[in-house]
């Protein structure tokens, strides 16, 4: 930003709190969550949700656990009001769900309001008005702070005025002193304690003081400043839920959010991947994720998060951005060859320890608690490395790399993707491991193998061989004490035996035919070099022996 354009912005101000408390508090337990994804998610898009989108939505978030669900503003179009009288007269509201529904200050607003919810069992009916300095200057023609006082007091008054005519309905009242972010601590003191003296909340029969960062202004610190502050100073706070209703302006709505509880709330507003005006509403799902992730229940099942996904952007028409925490589709994706290791390594030590606390590098919680597959953490491309291979050979074709071979097969793939420029899946990465290093048959080809037991020597073993190298046949026979001694005595018998046999592995194949065997056989050429083949065969003996086969080639 050029230096004329910066010096029209002011920072915002601090709250004088020397005593701050909210910097020691851990968060321990679950607020009170409320989703406002009908509401403040639905207004914000491009085409909202028609009744039927919403029944879908409605109950997406019933299944999740929420038991407080903001479900429109019945008073602002048919469209809403059908959807509330849809629910009640269906009967779909659970037993244990109590629906929020918005209107403004205004008594028309409020009777048609009462007309929506009639016959719910409980209702939370939330009523707002614009308190700030800005607002009030701005918008409302520099009334003054009793006028706009006044506005939230009448609501109230015709709230309560209005229960009588739902006697079946228990009404809880919440109060927004909407811009209560840009607002002065005082003045929205003032407003909450005046709607309280109206409504006469008590500890058994709580109101909600809903204190929305409806702009966000400030970093998050100064916001649970301004919470911490309005939780000391309120009157009768035993009878209130203080709630938080975070936007996204800054990009710190989820820290502003759990500052915000540190600071002494309640209950928290937002909605489903952080859906709402602007740059968004509080993502619900990573601040409770995050408290899952330190061991403390939410009450929401997050456990197939792919799925809520997909009813998400089917009925919002949004999109969940590759990267955004825990539902993105490469939040659990490894490409560096650095953490691909880690990970791997992570992965079978818990295996092997069997623990029951999650320990795996780069990855904070375990991806199949949200329904994501280890299949997809580690991908393949140019900054890959031997790891991430090796991992995806195990996971997804059932090799079990020898850990000196990760180097040579690691570096054969992420060069691949280097010269194609661009990632490699899981099935091209288990072809080129297939197509360059099993059984690999070119310059000498193994025409023929027969195995006998030695007739007066116990153990060892007599193999005909006949190969073909370079168009020209050759058949022998040696012996050893076993199929690949044998046969490594064939090729010294042949002039072939340049070689030494360092290593041998063998194991079946995971995910494959129930007869298939892999052998992995090292030979270090007189030159220095080493390297490692890979043979395949129902027979472990013959897998074996093309593993021998396929390094001898491979040193060529």
């Amino acid at each position: 930003m050029k230096t004329q354009s910066i010096q029209k912005y002011r920072p915002f101000p601090a709250v004088a709190l020397p005593d701050r408390t909210w910097p020691d508090q851990v968060i321990e337990k679950a607020p009170v969550w409320c989703s406002v994804d009908l509401r403040d998610g639905n207004q914000a898009l491009p085409i909202p949700m028609s009744v039927e989108e919403k029944m879908e939505m409605f109950d997406l978030l019933v299944a999740v656990g929420f038991k407080e669900i903001e479900i429109g503003f019945p008073s602002a179009s048919d469209t809403e009001f059908a959807f509330m009288r849809r629910l009640i007269e269906e009967d779909r509201i659970p037993e244990d769900v109590t629906v929020q529904v918005l209107v403004q200050t205004r008594r028309h607003l409020i009777e048609r309001t009462f007309e929506a919810i009639r016959g719910a069992r409980r209702v939370i009916v939330h009523i707002y008005n614009s308190t700030s300095t800005l607002q009030r200057r701005v918008t409302f023609g520099d009334a003054t702070r009793d006028e706009i006082k006044a506005i939230a007091v009448e609501g109230a008054q015709v709230v309560k005025e209005f229960v009588a005519s739902v006697p079946e309905t228990e009404i809880v009242l919440q109060y927004s002193p909407e811009s209560f972010s840009d607002t002065e601590l005082d003045f929205a003191l003032d407003c909450c304690q005046s709607v309280m003296e109206v409504w006469q909340p008590t500890p058994e029969k709580k109101m909600i003081l809903n204190l929305p960062a409806t702009v966000e202004w400030s970093t998050p610190n100064v916001h649970a400043d301004q919470i911490e502050w309005m939780c000391r100073n309120i009157k009768n706070r035993e009878s209130v839920l203080i709630s938080l209703h975070t936007h996204n302006d800054r990009g710190t709505g989820v820290a502003a959010t759990e500052l915000g509880l540190m600071a002494g709330a309640d209950r928290v507003e937002g909605t489903l991947f952080g859906n709402g005006e602007r740059t968004g509403n509080l993502d619900i799902v990573i601040v409770a994720l995050n408290m899952n992730s330190h061991g403390i229940e939410t009450g929401l099942d997050f456990s197939n998060l792919s799925s809520l996904r997909e009813v998400y952007e089917r009925t919002t028409r949004m999109t969940v951005p590759d990267r955004q925490p825990y539902a993105g589709e490469l939040v659990f994706t490894a490409f560096s060859g650095s953490h691909q290791d880690a990970i791997k390594k992570g992965l079978d030590r818990r295996r092997k320890e069997q623990s029951e606390t999650w320990g795996v590098p780069y990855l904070t919680i375990d991806p199949l608690d949200i329904g994501r597959s280890y299949e997809a953490i580690v991908r393949i491309n140019s900054q890959s490395g031997k790891g991430g291979v090796a991992y995806i050979l195990d996971q997804e074709h059932g090799y079990d790399l020898p850990k000196t071979m990760h180097p040579q097969v690691g570096k054969r793939v992420y060069d691949l993707a280097d010269e194609r420029g661009e990632e490699l899946s899981a099935q091209e990465v288990g072809n080129v491991f297939h197509d360059e290093f099993v059984n690999v048959s070119h310059p000498m080809t193994l025409e023929d193998y027969e195995l006998d037991h030695h007739p007066s020597k116990r153990g060892e073993v007599i193999c005909t061989v006949e190969i073909s190298l370079s168009g020209e046949r050759k058949k022998t026979e040696g012996s050893g004490n076993g199929p690949i001694n044998a046969l490594v005595h064939v090729l010294e018998q042949l002039g072939l035996k340049d070689f030494v046999l360092t290593d041998y592995r063998s194991h079946a194949v995971r995910g494959g035919s129930s007869s298939d065997a892999a052998a992995y056989v090292q030979l270090r050429h007189q030159d220095g070099r080493i390297l490692w083949g890979v043979g395949v065969d129902p027979s472990i003996e013959m897998a074996g022996v093309k593993a021998l086969v396929s390094a001898w080639n491979l040193l060529r």
